[in-house]
Parts: C-alpha cells; structure tokens; sequence
C-alpha cells in the first residue's frame, strides 16, 4: 500500500465508513472544554459515552451537550456503553434506554463479572449480544482475549469484538500479546479493536503493529497532565503503528544478524603489515 493509500485507508461497521482508527472515552476528563479539545485533537470519529453516568442526577456536568456538539463539529458518532452492568437482562434494558435516548442502534456491550478485575463475563455477555442483536442492534462487544469466548460472539451476530489489552483503568498495556496475536491469526477476517489497559501511545502503536485494527481507550487520555495533548499523541501513535503494519514489521530473531554483511567482498586493509 503506498503511504498516499493509506490515508484513505478506512474501515466500515454497521454499515458506515470510518477513517480514524481511534475511539475515544468521555469519562474523567477535568473539565467539559478539555473533552471538546480532546476530542478535536484525536481526530476520532467514535466517542463512547456511559448511559448510567449521564442518567445520575449529578453526573452530566454539561459534558453530554459538549459532546454532540463536538460530534456535530468533527462528524463523529456517538457509542453509548453499558458500564455498570452485572447481568444480560440489565445490559438489555440499558441498551434500549440509549437507542431511544440517542438515536443510534449502536452499543458498546459491557457485562461485569468480577467486582475486583472488571473482567466480562462471557456467559452473560453471549447471551445479551444475542438478544441485542435480534433486536436490531449494532454490538460491540467488550470481552477478553479468550478465542472460544470471541467466536461464541461472533456466532451471536456481532460485526466485531472488542478484546482487553489489560483490566480496564489499569494503564498497564497488552499484558497477554500471544493470546492477542492468536486472535488476529485466527480470525483474520474479522474488526478486532483493542479496549482497555492501555496507558500509553506505545501501547496503541503497539496494538496496531499486530494487525488489530482500531484502539478505544478513555483513562489514558482523561487522567494526563495536558489531556488534548495526549489525545493528539494517541492519534499519531495509531497512525504510526497502522502504517507500520502495512509496511511490514520485521520479524524477531533469536541472535545478532549483521545489518551491513561483509562475507564475500571484496575489502582493502590500508597500513602496512
């Protein structure tokens, strides 16, 4: 692919077209204006957004109309989640409250099943995404990296998944990159977008050098010093690791390999014996 190629190097899901490769969080952020500017500065296209945040009595703090109209400006989406949710029947009901509260057949899927490790239950989670997906939505699932588990939501009708890098928040990057590469080897033709864990733009270049083809990540953005800055950092950094795997990175070896070989030519020795 040539580098003027890849700028129109888009992907789609549910039936739109998307360019930027980059999902962004509207959590934490210290103040509405920096989520607008963090928003702006990411390039991204798709914003997720809590719906039991935004339906506490106290959770709004205007960030929900600075995002739509953020949205408006750049010509993203809006992804509302399901955090919070413990049970199938409780994530169902969240996700029709935001189809009608939002106008979207979108729903980023999240079903808890560990208080401690915020690790999705696959059982429950299946069994949601199942039902949503009967029900006219467009799934995207939060899972682990568990390949069994990912091909039981695929089954279930969901156009992608959305596999951890580490716990959500923890900022700890890809913890298990084998079992993240076994997902992209075994589902080739499936969007596979990291989600939670990642803390650092290394961690987003990282992702996307092993071929997956979307980062979401909200903390990493929100909790910097200068949040519009990291956002911008975190669009180059997926831009970078996408191009580097259309390039072609190098494979590991297990020893020294000369990058300039000598064997074989011909070489002059200047000085006497």
């Amino acid at each position: 692919m040539s580098i003027e190629s890849e700028s129109q190097d888009s992907w789609q899901v549910g039936g739109v077209t998307l360019a930027s490769r980059f999902l962004l969080g509207s959590a934490g952020y210290p103040s509405p204006q920096h989520l607008r500017d963090a928003i702006g500065a990411s390039g991204t296209q798709v914003v997720t957004v809590g719906l039991k945040r935004t339906l506490s009595a106290a959770g709004d703090n205007g960030f929900l109309a600075i995002v739509r109209e953020a949205l408006r400006e750049h010509g993203a989406r809006l992804l509302p989640n399901t955090a919070g949710c413990r049970s199938a029947r409780e994530a169902v009901q969240l996700a029709h409250m935001a189809r009608e509260l939002y106008d979207t057949p979108w729903i980023k899927l999240e079903v808890v099943g560990d208080e401690h490790t915020l690790q999705p239950d696959p059982f429950e989670l299946v069994a949601a995404a199942a039902q949503l997906v009967r029900e006219g939505f467009t799934v995207f699932p939060y899972c682990t990296d568990d390949l069994v588990s990912c091909r039981r939501l695929l089954d279930a009708g969901c156009p992608l998944l959305m596999p951890w890098g580490a716990p959500i928040g923890s900022g700890q990057g890809l913890l298990n990159p084998f079992a993240l590469r076994t997902l992209r080897e075994r589902l080739p033709g499936t969007l596979l977008v990291i989600d939670a864990g990642i803390g650092a733009p290394s961690h987003a270049a990282q992702a996307m050098e092993l071929g997956f083809d979307a980062v979401l990540l909200n903390t990493a953005v929100a909790q910097a010093r200068d949040p519009v800055r990291m956002a911008h950092a975190f669009r180059l950094a997926v831009e970078a690791g996408r191009s580097a795997w259309h390039a072609g990175v190098m494979a590991k070896q297990d020893f020294a390999v000369a990058s300039t070989p000598v064997s074989g030519q011909p070489f002059i020795l200047e000085g006497g014996a």
